[in-house]
């Protein structure tokens, strides 16, 4: 199939890796639904891609929200009767990310951000993905990929549990077509970094990857050929550390 005949489901699509990736896939021909928290923020991305020419849909919403994502993939087969391909890039991070300085409750909404959430969206585009032999991209993080401490104990716990969710769905969906990576991009600079204890600065930012560095992978991994998958797909600056 042509990218033109493709369905894509953005989460996170309001900002970041997840705008530049809607955004990416929408000049690509397919058309995109956009979720995320802020509405303002997804009207601006559906008028961006509608401004080239493209097809976009808002729906907005909380992914750790119970039955919000079964809701919104409803909407979405609805609005367009298919979903091909998942690009999954909600993400949150807490300033306090050590155990001497986390709270629990920081560390219980990472976690249902970064993994719950991924999860409940997965599951609810699944039945969709498999009618397609669809593709599901998990944005995760340099930090799921190997050890990184500054990163903090609940976002480096919830990144690293991505490798096993996207393992067990290549292992158990791959019969109906179903593929996934996990992709890890290391440093990004993007507005998530203002998250970070101690904020990079202009210098520190202009040495990393770009959002649209990280939505030309995800591309890359939407357009194999449908007998491919790519697993795992890790880029990182040249200045990583």
């Amino acid at each position: 199939m042509a990218a033109q005949d493709h369905v894509t489901w953005v989460t996170g699509a309001g900002s970041g890796m997840g705008r530049a990736a809607a955004i990416a896939a929408g000049r690509s021909g397919r058309a995109v639904a956009l979720s995320g928290r802020r509405v303002e923020r997804l009207d601006e991305v559906r008028a961006a891609i509608e401004a080239e020419g493209g097809r976009a849909l808002v729906v907005a919403g909380d992914t750790t929200e119970a039955g919000w994502a079964g809701d919104a993939a409803s909407t979405v087969l609805g609005e367009w009767g298919r979903i091909d391909e998942l690009v999954v890039a909600a993400g949150l991070n807490e300033p306090r990310r050590r155990w001497d300085d986390q709270s629990l409750s920081g560390f219980e909404a990472v976690v249902a951000t970064n993994l719950t959430g991924v999860a409940r969206v997965v599951d609810a585009a699944l039945p969709a993905l498999r009618a397609r032999g669809g593709t599901v991209v998990v944005v995760s993080s340099y930090a799921g990929w190997t050890s990184s401490p500054g990163a903090g104990v609940a976002y480096s716990a919830s990144k690293t549990a991505l490798g096993p969710l996207c393992r067990t769905l290549n292992a158990q969906e791959g019969g109906h077509g179903v593929r996934a990576t996990h992709l890890c991009p290391g440093d990004v600079d993007t507005d998530f970094l203002d998250r970070r204890p101690v904020v990079p600065d202009a210098a520190a930012r202009a040495v990393m990857l770009t959002p649209e560095d990280v939505a030309r992978s995800v591309l890359h991994v939407l357009d194999a050929p449908p007998h491919v998958r790519i697993d795992e797909l890790v880029i990182s600056p040249v200045a990583q550390r």
